[in-house]
């Protein structure tokens, strides 16, 4: 980890320089092309970094053949970005890590492509071509369960959730399936908390549909952004209006379609994201079509951002569209909210821009733009961070309850040869937004565990547990943000939790054990 710095970054849209504190920067090294898929922020406000890496030093199958194939990667970060573990999962073919999720019991279930038999850290069989290869991890990274599902057919990894029963939704893709409608369908798996299978849901048109993100419904649901080059067929009951359409489907907690929607206009539109918003949902990604379709947002140059405001039952409360010229990508959306949830005040978007013909200056480098809750840009800043390579691409962005920023990415002086790169940002704009609590503790009531999240800014901070009789039952030290305390020792009733900083700032909150 490299020292801290101001880093002068442009907002471009005003033509002003703005300074961003780049609070840390870890960059994790490669002779390979890694590909990095994604940032999972755990409650306590760490970060796991996830992607497939070709290991220097390989596993051995038991047929003492040397597996050189791709394997699962992932890096633990605490809160000032010092690793705190590195694991490596392995079959004997190319495994790659796609999505991960940090579970409500504080560990994290990986979703991921194998095209691995049995052997090595694998424990089934391939049903056929590649599958879904599904780890669950405590959060020391040491393995609970894992499960391979699969058919014939080839079925690749995109996204998974938790939902509010602990048990987790599964999303991906199959490839001409004998129980599909197109050459690619979007599959949905539903399992219980422990790893069982509780269903299968195969979502397409008569094309091409291709599941990019799923997210996590306030109902227990599930949300949808599907790249659809289907018409109406199958399960598709929206027609498209170009080459390529976003299709969002909502589904309830049983995995039954409640709605779906389609929005195209006459070219190529490709979704990337989701987020979801207090009253509704925020769908993004690129395109290239002129205003057309039900696509009322025009293009200005090459590939833009296309944004969709949607409400909770599907129907449109905005659409605008941004431009960095050549083809900008979108990789990731976060919602600024109150400090009760209530409300949206923000969107945080990230990604890179493609070079397509002439070459711009920032082009392969990370960029962050910024929109009130009605779409209207307010920012647009290049992130640089500590070093500059030639092909830079964002590959996640989280901002943070704090109002810090974390993006994750590669970055390469060529291709083939890419180091993982971690920033975290500090950005005075974003913290100005950002309603700041002394103390906040959830959740609350608690059972296992609850964490202590501080508002204030400090070095270091003693948490203190009493009883309400006023006796001392628990005292810790941090230097982080949250902090993770354990109450199963706790018998049923009230207790006070008291933050005591090293800026003489103090504050209290009650929890109740149940």
């Amino acid at each position: 980890m490299k020292k801290s710095y101001i880093a002068a970054l442009f907002l471009c849209a005003f033509l002003t320089v703005y300074a961003q504190e780049v609070i840390w920067q870890k960059d994790i090294q490669s002779s390979t092309q890694d590909f990095l898929s994604q940032i999972t922020t755990t409650i306590d406000g760490q970060y796991l970094i996830t992607g497939s890496s070709i290991q220097k030093s390989k596993p051995q199958a038991s047929d003492s053949k040397q597996n050189s194939g791709y394997d699962f990667h992932l890096v633990k970060l605490d809160q000032q970005g010092k690793e705190v573990w590195e694991k490596y999962f392995s079959g004997n073919n190319h495994d790659f890590l796609v999505a991960a999720v940090a579970t409500e019991e504080g560990g994290f279930l990986l979703s991921g492509t194998s095209y691995s038999s049995t052997g090595l850290d694998k424990k089934e069989n391939s049903k056929g071509g590649s599958d879904l290869w599904l780890i669950k991890l405590n959060e020391s990274g040491d393995e609970i369960w894992q499960k391979t599902i699969g058919s014939a057919s080839d079925e690749e990894a995109k996204a998974v959730i938790q939902a509010t029963d602990l048990g987790y939704f599964i999303a991906g893709n199959v490839q001409n399936s004998a129980r599909g409608y197109g050459s690619k369908d979007a599959l949905i798996i539903r399992l219980d908390k422990n790893g069982k299978e509780l269903s299968q849901l195969i979502l397409g048109g008569k094309g091409l549909d291709e599941v990019e993100k799923m997210i996590p419904t306030k109902d227990g649901g599930a949300l949808l952004g599907i790249y659809s080059r289907s018409n109406t067929g199958g399960t598709k009951k929206t027609e498209n209006y170009g080459e390529g359409d976003y299709w969002i489907v909502k589904l309830d907690k049983f995995s039954k379609i409640e709605w779906e929607k389609n929005f195209g206009g006459k070219a190529d539109d490709h979704l990337r994201t989701l987020a979801l918003t207090s009253n509704g949902y925020v769908i993004g990604g690129e395109s290239r079509s002129a205003r057309s379709g039900n696509k009322t947002a025009d293009i200005e140059e090459g590939t833009d951002l296309w944004l969709i405001s949607l409400n909770e039952i599907g129907e449109e409360i905005w659409q605008k569209s941004y431009n960095f010229k050549n083809r900008d990508v979108l990789m990731g959306i976060s919602i600024l909210h109150s400090a009760d949830d209530k409300f949206s005040k923000g969107v945080l978007l990230g990604g890179y821009t493609q070079a397509e013909g002439r070459i711009e200056n920032d082009d392969e480098t990370f960029w962050m733009l910024y929109l009130d809750q009605n779409g209207e840009e307010k920012w647009r800043k290049y992130v640089q961070g500590e070093s500059r390579q030639r092909e830079e691409r964002l590959s996640d962005i989280k901002l943070n309850r704090d109002g810090s920023i974390i993006l994750a990415g590669t970055s390469a002086e060529e291709l083939g040869k890419e180091n993982w790169k971690i920033v975290k940002l500090g950005d005075s704009q974003v913290d100005k937004l950002i309603e700041k609590q002394n103390i906040k503790v959830y959740p609350n009531p608690v059972t296992d565990y609850t964490y202590v999240e501080i508002g204030e800014d400090f070095r270091e901070a003693d948490i203190l547990l009493y009883d309400m009789s006023g006796k001392l039952l628990h005292q810790t030290k941090t230097k982080n943000k949250i902090t993770k305390i354990n109450t199963q020792p706790l018998i049923q009733g009230a207790y006070l939790i008291t933050i005591k900083t090293d800026t003489n700032k103090s504050a209290n909150a009650k929890i109740i054990k149940q």
